[in-house]
Order: C-alpha cells, then sequence, then structure tokens
C-alpha cells in the first residue's frame, strides 16, 4: 500500500513519537494498519535498544517531583549519551513520568538484581510453602512465576506503569531509546514520605 495518507501518518507519529519516515516505513509494512505499524515500531524499538544497550551514557538529568499534597518527593536520575538529549523535551518528559510513577507505586528497588538477597529468600521459602501441595514437577515453574509477581510489584523496572499498565517501565524506556535515538538508563532513585 504506497497511499497513505498523511492524516494516517500524523496520527500514528502522535501515538507513538516516532519519526515521520518510521511512521511512513511502518505504515507501508502493515498495509496501513495503525495497530500493527505501532507493534511493528515497538519490536523495532527493542531491537533498536539491544543494539544500543552497551553505548556510554555519562549525560543525562536529575529530576524530581513533589506531589501536590506536599507529602511525598522524588529524585530520579536518568542517564543518556548526549547533553542534546538530556535537555530534549521528550526526555525531561520521561523523566517526569518516571519521577510521578515512583511517586505513586513506591518500588522498593529499581531492579530484583538491586533487592536484599534475604527479602528474595524470604519470599521464596514463602512461595515454596505455598506450593507444597502441588504436583512437584510444576512447584518450581509456580514459585518463579510468583516471584516475577513479586518483582513487578516493587522493583522500578519491572513495574506496570502509571500512565498505561499495558507497559512495563522498561518498556517505556526501551520505546523512549527507539524514538530519541540514544540509549537511556534510570540508574537511581530515592523516594520520601513525611510519615513513611
Amino acid at each position: 500500500m504506497s497511499d497513505i495518507s498523511a492524516k494516517t501518518v500524523a496520527e500514528l507519529r502522535k501515538r507513538t513519537g516516532v519519526g515521520i519516515m518510521e511512521c511512513k516505513k511502518a505504515l507501508r509494512e502493515s498495509e496501513g494498519d495503525i495497530e500493527n505499524a505501532i507493534d511493528l515500531l515497538r519490536k523495532r524499538g527493542a531491537q533498536l535498544a539491544a543494539k544500543k544497550a552497551d553505548r556510554a551514557t555519562n549525560q543525562g538529568w536529575i529530576g524530581s517531583y513533589v506531589h501536590s499534597n506536599g507529602k511525598i518527593g522524588v529524585i530520579v536520575e536518568v542517564l543518556c549519551e548526549t547533553d542534546f538529549v538530556g535537555k530534549n523535551e521528550q526526555f525531561q518528559i520521561l523523566i517526569k513520568d518516571i519521577a510521578m510513577h515512583i511517586a505513586a507505586m513506591a518500588p522498593q528497588a529499581l531492579t530484583s538484581d538491586d533487592l536484599d538477597p534475604q527479602l528474595v529468600a524470604r519470599e521464596r521459602e514463602v512461595y515454596i510453602e505455598q506450593v507444597k501441595d502441588k504436583p512437584e514437577n510444576i512447584r518450581g515453574n509456580i514459585v518463579e512465576g510468583k516471584l516475577r509477581k513479586f518483582y513487578s510489584e516493587v522493583c522500578l523496572m519491572d513495574q506496570a506503569f502509571i500512565k498505561d499498565d499495558k507497559k512495563s517501565i522498561q518498556q517505556v524506556v526501551t520505546d523512549a531509546i527507539a524514538t530519541i535515538g540514544e540509549n537511556i538508563q534510570v540508574t537511581r532513585f530515592h523516594r520520601i514520605q513525611i510519615g513513611g
């Protein structure tokens, strides 16, 4: 399908933030189907993110968010490759969204690797106890599934994004890498809550 309307391209660009040429290419490949084009762009974004993962992130921005009631505050460090991107509006919006997410969801760690090993061991023991009456050949899978669910509740990068619960924070970052074109890393955060 070579006759893609400018309106369709504009709609895809608005929904994804990807450049016009990439939107046109995805729409041609998906024969004008916007949802399929979005899926194509997301797959390309994941591939692009994997290619850029080893690139140094020596620039970035420290963003903050204070909730309207003044009782929750967040500071988050997000790194990128260049100072130009660090000041980019899309990058700044990403940081603000992540900081707001941290305020709302109160993650305990950035990734599962950052969790206290004793906490993970304690959770694992609880799950092992919960499945002791299940057939032995499926217990391990059930325990691992419960651990993944636990990680999705307490680890920032695994949590469902508050603005779009179909995506994890990691997917939001991956999508931003595809859109912005540089490696992006959330490296640390701190959340403060009065009385918490």
